[in-house]
């Protein structure tokens, strides 16, 4: 047998406690099986993004792909020895064991997973004999050998070794003691762990903590769990599996991976943290799970999912007025954690559900103390009441929502008033088509009548404003529409439907959003852009007043 006295000094482990063997472990596979999913296609460079964000998470494990197999994942080792300085995780490389009838010194695979210069390598082997004689096309005998062979060849060149069970629970239905043998020969061989894999998706939680509880009671080494979500079962799989006795849980971040994805590594740590209290990360690295998980999704070029536990959107959000009512009193009344805790903000949304205390909250989010002035939140309420009945909704548009609010307590701030407007759309004999806007505004005293033109109606009523209110006020070029929405509200079908529009302007500090509702979707979508418009403006106004104020602070001192 050659050993490889080189070794991994190209990736030297951090120092971390507990990842020690035998020790609890936390192992993430954004990199390999998370890059499985539909749609998502790493560079090099993103996967050196998304692995530093990953380390500053504190796992102990980032699997980073398969050397040897995908030259972008080679390319990535490569790029990481002089690249990638990990602070907190352990980089290991991921492959296959030896092919049947080959001596592992030969397999240029097993050499890629050396050369990949990773303290630590993950194997998978199959634990199924129906997909050793059926998809390997070789003995269960040899692929025993075959683990062994290439577990030892590993160990004697310097790596710490893991051996991924490949259908392992579905093998395990078939023939319940292959597995075990499996785990046994790869345990003398010198593998670390010993991991299961519901490869599949196909298990529950009850099956997942009936089967580690037994095969922990057949075979000496340590285990781990990967789970799929195929039953939607991935993230309870992974904690049974760990209130089973695993030592290390196998996760991606939010959840990525092929078909429906894998256990979610920004719920199921939390869930071990702060529902079993394992320490499994520091209480600060948790505090940033939100924004590490939001920018894994940017990477991946993935919206982020506004419901999903602990850090979507939605997590904390509340729109009943029975949970308003409560939460004046105290938020964790209905909040199963504070949200602070990772990274995240309590949201109340202002629905047809919202009574007195959902307006209330509301107006402290954005900055509005109302507990006082009943008659403001009895005007908002009846307002917002009567306008959902109708098809517009302030779940989603805060912006117009803030101004309801300010008009309701402190009369109308509006900058300018809209005296009429016209949009004329023309389709030329050349197949062009061209749009056209007319309006007419009230500046202050001032009568204003401008004129623009656009790829489209909406467009052109956006040039025409900016164009009216420019002199007036310059930094409205500063305000950028950065996304446009329309649907048909619920209730009316045809062209004669009501419409909704929402949409997302953005002044290069922070994005809001504001909402119309109309038959007539260029009226929608206009009401949307007067309020997008306002709503900038008082903004630019408010911050030009802070300053002016902290300025004074600064002579009088």
């Amino acid at each position: 047998m050659t050993v490889d006295k080189s070794s991994s000094a190209g990736l030297e482990t951090p120092p971390r406690a507990g990842l020690a063997p035998g020790t609890f472990q936390v192992y993430d596979t954004t990199l390999r099986d998370g890059a499985q999913r539909e749609g998502i296609s790493y560079s090099v460079t993103d996967k050196l993004a998304v692995a530093r964000l990953i380390d500053s998470f504190g796992v102990g494990f980032i699997e980073g792909g398969w050397p040897g197999a995908l030259p972008k994942d080679t390319e990535f080792f490569e790029r990481a020895q002089s690249e990638l300085e990990l602070k907190n995780s352990i980089l290991v490389a991921f492959g296959a064991t030896r092919k049947a009838g080959l001596n592992v010194e030969d397999d240029h695979q097993v050499a890629a997973l050396l050369a990949a210069n990773t303290p630590a390598i993950t194997l998978v082997a199959k634990s199924d004999v129906w997909h050793v004689t059926d998809a390997l096309h070789t003995t269960l005998d040899e692929n025993l050998e075959m683990v062994r062979s290439t577990v030892e060849y590993l160990v004697a060149n310097g790596r710490r070794v893991f051996v991924d069970c490949e259908h392992f629970f579905d093998g395990y239905k078939r023939d319940s003691a292959y597995g075990p043998a499996l785990l046994t020969v790869a345990h003398e061989a010198g593998a670390e762990v010993g991991v299961l894999c519901d490869t599949n998706g196909g298990m529950l939680p009850s099956g997942i903590y009936r089967v580690v509880r037994e095969v922990a009671e057949q075979t000496e080494i340590p285990l781990g769990i990967h789970c799929q979500d195929d039953t939607a079962c991935a993230v309870a799989n992974s904690v049974a599996a760990v209130e089973a006795g695993v030592v290390q849980v196998q996760c991606t971040a939010n959840g990525y991976g092929e078909r429906t994805g894998n256990a979610d590594l920004f719920s199921v740590v939390p869930n071990l943290k702060l529902k079993l209290g394992m320490d499994v990360i520091d209480d600060e690295q948790l505090a940033e799970m939100t924004r590490i998980s939001h920018a894994i999704a940017d990477i991946a070029n993935l919206a982020p999912d506004t419901h999903r536990a602990y850090v979507g959107l939605s997590a904390f959000s509340h729109k009943a007025g029975l949970h308003a009512s409560a939460l004046k009193v105290d938020p964790e009344l209905y909040n199963h954690i504070d949200p602070a805790i990772v990274g995240s903000d309590m949201r109340v949304l202002v629905t047809e559900m919202a009574g007195r205390a959902s307006v209330e909250l509301k107006g402290r989010e954005l900055g509005f103390d109302l507990a006082e002035e009943p008659q403001v939140l009895t005007e908002v309420v009846e307002v917002v009441k009567d306008r959902e009945s109708r098809g517009w909704t302030y779940e989603a548009a805060d912006a117009s929502f803030e101004l309801l609010l300010r008009e309701a307590r402190d009369g109308s701030q509006r900058k300018f008033t809209v005296d009429n407007w016209k949009v004329t759309v023309e389709q030329g004999g050349d197949g062009n088509v061209t749009s056209e806007a007319v309006v007419s505004l009230t500046v202050g005293d001032e009568s204003v009548v401008a004129q623009g033109a656009g790829n489209g109606p909406v467009n052109a009523l956006d040039t025409a404003l900016r164009t009216g209110l420019a002199r007036v006020f310059p930094q409205i070029a500063d305000l950028e529409l950065v996304d446009y929405k329309v649907r048909i509200v619920e209730g009316v079908k045809g062209t004669g439907a009501v419409t909704r529009v929402l949409i997302d302007t953005y002044d290069g500090n922070k994005e809001w959003t504001t909402v119309g509702v109309h038959e007539n979707v260029i009226e929608a979508s206009w009401m949307a852009l007067e309020d997008a418009i306002t709503y900038g403006l008082l903004r630019q106004a408010d911050d030009s007043d802070d300053q002016a104020d902290s300025a004074g602070l600064g002579v009088g001192e």
